[in-house]
């Protein structure tokens, strides 16, 4: 066990871990602006990456239906522990808007691509890259409305998931995909050298996003809400994940990425959705910036359990 737990360290946390340094470095000593980098992503890496996955993944459409039914079964169970905990707390409608946001959604792209890839190899990203597509059109309707709240509007969270660049290059692949059309060579090189740039470049701009963390010490009235959350992201949210797995009976590759996925570190986006809709963003910071200092130590845990 604990051979296998440092050897997981070295292959796999150690290469994860010189781009976010990187990333670090970069922030610290050039003060790089990660506006057009994430738009880069965003609007670049991200679409394309999720097209080649989407194009060569091995997956089943049995997969596809209980990826989907994991994620919308596990996405209740959380909303529904935080909002439990906001009423058992008596937490403000904008602390119980952030809580909720920490316990739901996860840094399964940034974050969760190159630790698959690491992790289980090309076959564990084929079975991530569905729950991962899924993941982004939730967090941008679905996440809305948690972070809204009273000012939500539907039309809104459509608009957002239609602006999104990898929501078309999914549809695109899926279409290509179902009448069987293969992609000349040269293009399909081309696409595949685009996507390699995606995990080093991420990485480095979570290292940078880090950094950006302000670590002015929080109220004692929002300490509460801060260390609710982490129990439930660190703690609460993995048990609500092997619940899910097991009345769905998921097994396999799949049961081991969809785990995993389901215990990483507080998503990026949440931070940016709280933000935009005053959902405590000094709370939901501060946990994105200490689950990923925590997922370096306790992810290799997991993967070496679920392996």
């Amino acid at each position: 066990m604990i051979q296998e737990l440092f050897t997981t360290l070295f292959h796999v946390i150690v290469p994860l871990s010189l781009p976010v340094m990187a990333g670090v470095l970069l922030h610290r000593y050039k003060q790089i602006d990660i506006g057009p980098l994430v738009t880069l992503v965003l609007y670049y890496l991200t679409p394309v990456l999720i097209f080649e996955r989407l194009m060569k993944a091995d997956v089943s459409y049995h997969d596809v239906y209980v990826t989907l039914a994991y994620s919308l079964l596990s996405l209740l169970f959380l909303w529904a522990v935080s909002n439990g905990f906001g009423k058992l707390f008596k937490l403000s409608s904008s602390d119980t808007a952030g809580l909720t946001l920490i316990s739901a959604f996860t840094n399964s792209v940034n974050y969760g691509i190159p630790l698959i890839l690491l992790a289980f190899g090309q076959a564990g990203l084929d079975k991530a890259t569905v729950y991962i597509v899924l993941q982004m059109v939730i967090v941008n309707t679905i996440g809305i409305y948690f972070a809204a709240r009273s000012h939500f509007r539907i039309k809104e969270a459509i608009k957002s998931v239609f602006s999104l660049p990898a929501i078309y290059a999914s549809l695109f692949a899926l279409l290509l995909r179902s009448f069987q059309i293969q992609l000349p060579e040269p293009v399909d090189t081309g696409i595949s050298m685009i996507s390699a740039a995606y995990s080093p470049i991420v990485l480095a701009i979570l290292g940078m996003q880090m950094m950006n963390v302000k670590t002015s010490s929080i109220k004692n009235k929002e300490r509460v809400t801060f260390w609710t959350g982490m129990g439930i992201r660190m703690i609460i949210a993995p048990i609500i994940s092997l619940i899910c797995l097991f009345l769905l009976k998921i097994d396999g590759i799949l049961h081991s990425v969809l785990f995993v996925l389901s215990c990483m570190p507080v998503a990026v986006n949440a931070g940016i959705l709280a933000q935009k809709f005053h959902a405590s963003p000094q709370i939901v910071t501060k946990t994105i910036l200490w689950t990923t200092l925590l997922s370096f130590i306790f992810l290799p845990i997991i993967i070496v359990w679920v392996h």
